[in-house]
């Protein structure tokens, strides 16, 4: 699809690894999991609440 095979994502991985060391790679990785985790929840939420429809008040009759 976009021309990435196994020699790019590798040389991909390396350079995360040099920019962010070892020891930051799990912290990246679980707060990535976590964003995606949310981003589904948050879709799949917004999928099953039927819409409500807002009451709009008459500024006139409040006076």
């Amino acid at each position: 699809m976009f021309g990435i095979g196994i020699p790019e994502l590798v040389i991909i991985l390396i350079i995360i690894l040099i920019i962010f060391g070892a020891g930051k790679l799990p912290e990246i990785g679980a707060g990535l999991g976590k964003g995606i985790k949310n981003f589904k929840k948050a879709t799949i939420e917004d999928e099953s609440k039927p819409e409500k429809p807002e009451k709009i008040e008459d500024k006139k009759n409040n006076s």
